[in-house]
């Protein structure tokens, strides 16, 4: 496992490969991290996390996802309700 520190943005979502990425928070620190985050399939990922979370090329081929295909996956579970405080 390697570790990166991306400091260019990335072009590519490294799990469905989409171009819809945006940021979503970085740290109080300039420059120690960046969150990114797909519109396409809500995959997010922090600039330091290893390789193989953030570059395409890297990304487990049993872990990614084709756009094409998400309108045809199941439904996300819904969240259950909170439970009552005590």
């Amino acid at each position: 496992m390697t570790v990166t520190s991306v400091r260019v943005a990335p072009t590519a979502c490294p799990r469905c490969r989409s171009a819809t990425l945006g940021v979503v928070g970085k740290s109080s620190v300039a420059g120690v991290w960046t969150i990114f985050s797909c519109s396409t399939c809500f995959y997010a990922w922090r600039s330091t996390e290893p390789e193989e979370n953030v570059d395409p090329e890297k990304y487990p081929a049993a872990f990614r996802l084709r756009p094409e295909d998400l309108a045809r996956l199941k439904v996300v579970p819904p969240v259950p309700r909170r439970r009552p405080s005590l």
